[in-house]
């Protein structure tokens, strides 16, 4: 059964979308089967995955607005173990009309439900702030992944973002964890990105990821391409990154499972 984390971070810019596509891109890499799922209506993460948005007969939109089956949304994405459920402006769409249903925070639960049988792992891109899209997708999740820059606006929207998991947990997913925190654009010879990654790591121990992603070049130029770094530059910096980050990851998982079976 697929281990389900949500891609999500209040404050715009700070590499969830790079995150998930090159987070699910590099599981892929380790021989996970993988979903990656586009919550966000700019629809990054599909054109990062290579998949033309504009061309979709069908989006997750029309899957959570239970217009279609979910088999007809999903696409595979060429050469790798990675499955997507594109998204796009029509999720503006979705997000408005779901106000007005009564179920509108389990939608996302329910499609995965019938599908997580078929992954490893479910990454969703979140979009950057707290709507009914986003609720969704936390509401669907076992962990959130929150990446961030080390700088002092950081650190208020982390706040927030607590607040907000709290709230989700006691109203509709008591499971719901902090899978951990993932430095992005990290320069370590920044006096005041060191300072705050020293705050995190006393204030979260071990969610802080040990792996953080640095500035690239080739991280930045990916996504125009339509490729994961991975796919763009295995060699760059980013992409050996995220290549760490995903196998932290799966050491973290895998001794959690070995834990809970003693």
């Amino acid at each position: 059964m697929a281990k389900v984390i949500a891609i999500a971070n209040q404050k715009g810019g700070v590499g969830k979308t790079t995150t998930s596509v090159n987070l699910a891109a590099s599981l892929s890499a380790m021989k996970r089967k993988v979903l990656i799922v586009d919550m966000d209506p700019q629809g990054n993460a599909t054109t990062g995955m290579g998949i033309d948005k504009n061309e979709q007969e069908y989006s997750l939109s029309e899957a959570l607005l239970n217009q279609v089956s979910i088999d007809q949304v999903i696409k595979t994405v060429p050469d790798t173990n990675i499955d997507m459920l594109p998204g796009g402006a029509d999720m503006t769409v979705a997000e408005i009309t779901l106000m007005n249903e009564d179920d509108r925070e389990y939608r996302l639960r329910a499609v995965l439900e019938n599908i997580k049988g078929n992954y490893d792992y479910i990454v969703i891109d979140c979009p950057p702030s707290l709507n009914m899209l986003t609720v969704n997708a936390l509401v669907a999740a076992d962990g959130i992944m929150i990446p961030m820059q080390c700088e002092y606006y950081a650190l208020e929207g982390l706040s927030a973002l607590m607040g907000s998991v709290e709230t989700i947990r006691e109203s509709s997913n008591p499971d719901l964890e902090i899978t951990g925190l993932l430095r992005t654009m990290y320069d370590p010879r920044n006096n005041l990105a060191r300072d705050v990654s020293s705050q995190l790591s006393e204030y979260f121990g071990d969610k802080l990821y040990n792996t953080s992603i640095p500035r690239n070049v080739r991280l930045a130029e990916a996504p125009s391409h339509g490729l994961p770094v991975l796919s763009y530059d295995k060699h760059s910096r980013g992409a050996l990154a995220y290549l760490a980050m995903a196998a932290e990851m799966i050491r973290k998982d895998t001794s959690r499972v070995a834990e809970l079976s003693n």
